[in-house]
C-alpha cells in the first residue's frame, strides 16, 4: 500500500471517535427510565387513582391497563432492535400483544352498541377527550427516547419504525395516565383509552421517518 493511500486513510479516520454501542440492554433501560418518568409525572401532576392507593383493584382496569403496558413494552423492544439491523431480526413479536390489546376496544364497542345512551352523558366526550389528550402528551416522553435511539442507529425501514414508535409511545402514555383516570367503565376505556394508540401511531408515522433518515 502506497504512502499516499496510507495518508488518505489516516485523513479519513483521523477525526473519528469511538461511540457507545447500541445494545438491547441499553435500549431497554432507556425505555424503562422513560416509562418511570412518565408515571412520576402522572403522580406529581394528577395523583393516583383512589383504589390503587387503597389496594382495591378492579379486574377490568387491571386487564386493560396491563394490556397497554405489554403492548408498549413489546413495541418498544422491536423499535430497539430496528435501530440495530442485522440478519435474522424478527420484527413481529409485538403483534401478539397487539392482538391481545385489540380485545379492549372490541369489548368497548360491543358494550357501547348495547348501551348507546352512554353517549348522552354530558361528561362522556369531555372526559374521553381529556384521556386522549393527556395519554398522547405523556407518550411524547417515550417517543422522544425511541426516536433518539433510532437516530443513533440505522433503521432500514423508517416507515415501520415510525408506526411502532407511535404504538409504543401511545401504549405507554395511556398506561401511565390510566393510573390516574378513575373510570373502570369498559366503554370509556375501550373507546377513549384505546384511541390514544392509533393517534400516536399516525403521528409517529408522519414524524419519525423524517427525523431518522441516514
Amino acid at each position: 500500500m502506497s504512502r499516499n493511500q496510507n495518508d488518505l486513510i489516516g485523513t479519513l479516520v483521523g477525526e473519528l471517535e469511538p461511540t457507545t454501542p447500541l445494545t438491547r440492554l441499553r435500549g431497554s433501560v432507556a425505555v424503562a427510565a422513560a416509562t418511570a418518568l412518565t408515571i412520576a409525572m402522572v403522580v406529581a401532576l394528577d395523583g393516583l387513582r383512589s383504589d390503587l392507593l387503597g389496594g382495591a383493584y378492579d379486574s377490568g382496569f387491571l386487564l386493560s391497563t396491563g394490556s397497554f403496558l405489554m403492548l408498549g413494552l413489546s413495541a418498544s423492544f422491536v423499535v430497539i432492535g430496528m435501530g440495530r439491523p442485522q440478519v435474522g431480526n424478527d420484527h413481529r413479536g409485538w403483534m401478539w400483544a397487539a392482538a391481545m390489546t385489540a380485545l379492549v376496544p372490541l369489548a368497548g364497542l360491543m358494550m357501547f352498541a348495547g348501551q348507546p345512551e352512554a353517549a348522552a352523558n354530558p361528561h362522556f366526550t369531555e372526559h374521553g377527550l381529556d384521556c386522549v389528550v393527556n395519554g398522547t402528551a405523556l407518550g411524547l416522553i417515550s417517543a422522544a427516547i425511541l426516536t433518539l435511539w433510532l437516530q443513533r442507529g440505522a433503521p432500514t425501514d423508517p416507515a415501520m419504525a415510525g408506526w411502532l414508535t407511535g404504538v409504543a409511545a401511545g401504549s405507554l402514555g395511556i398506561f401511565a395516565y390510566s393510573l390516574h383516570c378513575p373510570y373502570n367503565d369498559m366503554i370509556h376505556i375501550g373507546l377513549w383509552h384505546s384511541l390514544v394508540i392509533p393517534v400516536c401511531a399516525l403521528l409517529g408515522r408522519l414524524a419519525v421517518p423524517r427525523l431518522v433518515r441516514w
